[in-house]
C-alpha cells in the first residue's frame, strides 16, 4: 500500500492556501509543500524563466517520492503546466482548470470576472479555461499586483486594502460580472475586503478550494488515494523566517520545522530525476 505523499510547490507563500483546503478536504493525506522563496515573485518572471523554475521544483518534489504534484501558483499553471505534465511521471494538477470550472457553475449570467498577478493575466489562461467551458461566457481580466504585497504585510483588512481593491474592482464591476474568480493563491486572505466592496449578487470563486475539490476527485476511485498519516513538512529556498512569520497567518497556526533547501534536481527525458550542480 502506497503512503506517498501528495506534493505542492508555489513560488513562495500563497500556495499555502491551497494546502490548507487539501488538507481539510483531505485531513489523513501526508502533503510536502515548497516555496521557492529565493526565487519569489514568479508572476514578474518571463513563461520561459517560470517554466525552467516549475520543472526545478517539480524534480525536488519527484525526489520525495510524491505521487501526485499540485502546481499550487497562478502564474506557474497559466505557463508552465503543460511541460509539467508531458515531463511528470504522477499526476500534475494546476488551480486555473479548477477555477475556471467553479467560475461557470457558479455564474449565472455568463459574465465572469477574473483577478490575478500580471502574468496570469497576460497568459489569458482563465478565459480559454472558462471559454472552454462555456463558449458564450464574457470574461473580463484585471491584474491585482499590489494584493500579494498587502496579503504578506498582514493588510488584507487594512483601509489601504479597501481603498486598493475598490480602485482594481470598479472597471470589472461596470462590466456587470455576477461571479469574480480569485486567480491568486494569496487573494482568499482579502476575502472580507472584497466582500465588502462587491454587491451582494457577484460570488466569489476560490481557485484554492476548487483544486483541491479537483485532487479529491482524482486521488477518490484510485489506489493513488492510499492514506498517510496526515503530516506536512515544509520547504523553501530561502532563509525561512519570513516563510514562518507569513506562512502562519496563511494557515491560521505556527509552522515548525521549515528546512531550507536548494533546488538541485532536474528531470530527464523520461520523468526521472537527475542530480544537477547548482548555479
Amino acid at each position: 500500500m502506497s503512503l506517498r505523499a501528495i506534493g505542492i510547490f508555489d513560488s513562495g507563500v500563497g500556495g499555502l492556501t491551497v494546502l490548507k483546503a487539501i488538507r481539510q478536504e483531505l485531513p489523513l493525506e501526508s502533503l510536502v509543500y515548497l516555496g521557492d522563496t529565493a526565487r519569489v515573485p514568479y508572476g514578474t518572471k518571463s513563461p520561459p524563466t517560470v517554466e525552467r523554475y516549475a520543472l526545478q521544483a517539480a524534480a525536488f518534489l519527484l525526489a520525495q517520492q510524491v505521487k501526485m504534484v499540485v502546481v499550487a501558483c497562478n502564474t506557474a499553471s497559466s505557463v508552465a503546466l503543460p511541460a509539467l505534465q508531458r515531463a511528470l511521471p504522477v499526476p500534475v494538477v494546476g488551480v486555473i482548470e479548477p477555477g475556471a470550472a467553479g467560475a461557470v457553475e457558479t455564474s449565472r449570467s455568463g459574465r465572469i470576472g477574473v483577478i490575478g498577478t500580471e502574468a496570469t493575466i497576460a497568459s489569458a489562461a482563465y478565459p480559454q479555461a472558462i471559454r472552454a467551458l462555456r463558449q458564450d461566457a464574457e470574461v473580463y481580466s484585471a491584474a491585482c499586483p499590489l494584493f500579494v504585497p498587502l496579503a504578506e504585510e498582514g493588510w488584507a483588512e487594512h483601509a489601504v486594502a479597501r481603498l486598493t481593491a475598490q480602485e482594481y474592482l470598479a472597471p470589472l464591476l461596470q462590466q456587470r460580472v455576477d461571479t469574480l474568480v480569485l486567480g491568486c493563491t494569496h487573494y482568499p486572505l482579502l476575502r472580507r475586503t472584497l466582500e465588502a466592496i462587491l454587491p451582494p449578487e457577484v460570488r466569489l470563486v476560490d481557485s484554492a478550494r476548487q483544486t483541491a475539490l479537483q485532487v479529491r476527485r482524482l486521488l477518490g476511485p484510485q489506489t493513488l488515494a492510499q492514506r498517510g498519516d496526515g503530516s506536512c513538512r515544509f520547504f523553501v529556498t530561502d532563509e525561512p523566517a519570513r516563510f514562518v512569520r507569513v506562512g502562519g497567518a496563511f494557515l491560521g497556526e505556527a509552522l515548525t520545522e521549515v528546512q531550507r533547501v536548494e533546488l538541485q534536481c532536474a528531470l530527464d527525458g523520461s520523468g526521472a530525476v537527475l542530480a544537477q550542480v547548482a548555479p
